[in-house]
């Protein structure tokens, strides 16, 4: 049986592609055995966007959820990416990821909006996959190389760090009473108009990596903000995290310092896709 998703996308076709060019159910390939419900366009009105290729939505039929497609979709035209660019997203489970770090009724309610940003939380991802690096998991590995990888690799980290972001610094010096310290990588983020603090570690998130953040974010917010600026953000991206010490350490509600894990390999998607069918099946049993 073909899956409906595959009539849906032959009308659009044959809308989208000029007359004598054949497009029908026979040609369409699609992985055995899924089940998908026909999808609808992001912006709620049939056809293809005109931002998009053949090739893009090719990729998009291979998305199992209706909610994903419409994420990637969206994403897709506003951050115009490549089919390259669409397919890593979708390997690298961005819906996934975001689904997992972020409120989950939200999520999917903004999944044929796109994530459009409006308090730190929106911008934050966990994990975040760092497979372009080409580094491998290892104990040797330190923050310098690490940070050398990253900013050789800009442009594929800023697609991973999502819309909005602009890379502004490396290791900007702050002095304070002589003392002088080093933030690894500074960016702004020009939907939320702040400045975005990142900082790099090799090993297990510490309370002491807490607090050297929230001194970074303190100075920036007092000695380089202008008036036209939002609060800054602090990220701290880790191997592994204990999260009730975040949550001690921090203040729980104001959120404007995070940590996320990173990956030097891709995410396993099992875990990942077993969440996410956890919390749907929940839905199903739960409505309300």
């Amino acid at each position: 049986m073909v899956p409906k998703v595959l009539y849906c996308y032959s009308d659009r076709l044959a809308i989208g592609f000029p007359a004598g060019t054949e497009f029908n159910n026979g040609q369409m390939a699609y992985p055995v055995g899924t089940e998908l419900e026909p999808t609808r366009h992001a912006e709620g009105h049939s056809g293809f966007h005109p931002d998009l290729g053949w090739s893009h939505y090719r990729a998009l039929m291979r998305v199992e959820t209706e909610e994903a497609r419409l994420f990637y979709e969206h994403e897709a035209v506003q951050g115009r990416w490549s089919k390259r660019q669409l397919e890593r997203q979708i390997s690298t489970l961005l819906f996934e990821r975001l689904f997992k770090s972020r409120d989950k009724d939200g999520m999917l309610q903004r999944a044929n909006e796109g994530v459009r940003p409006e308090q730190p939380i929106d911008i934050i991802k966990d994990p975040y996959a760092l497979e372009f690096l080409g580094l491998p998991e290892s104990h040797r590995l330190v923050e310098n190389d690490l940070e050398t990888a990253l900013t050789n690799h800009m442009q594929d980290f800023l697609m991973e760090l999502g819309a909005g972001f602009a890379f502004v610094a490396r290791q900007k010096r702050l002095t304070l009473d002589g003392d002088h310290f080093y933030t690894d990588l500074v960016f702004y983020h020009v939907r939320l108009k702040c400045y975005v603090i990142i900082d790099l570690k090799v090993d297990k998130l510490t309370h002491g990596d807490l607090g050297q953040m929230q001194l970074y974010v303190h100075y920036y917010d007092r000695e380089v903000c202008t008036p036209d600026d939002n609060p800054t953000i602090g990220l701290i991206l880790c191997t592994d995290k204990n999260d009730a010490v975040v949550e001690y350490v921090l203040d729980k509600g104001k959120e404007r310092i995070f940590a996320s894990r990173y990956k030097l390999e891709l995410p396993p998607k099992e875990e990942l896709r077993r969440l996410l069918l956890e919390w749907r099946k929940e839905k199903e049993t739960n409505p309300s």
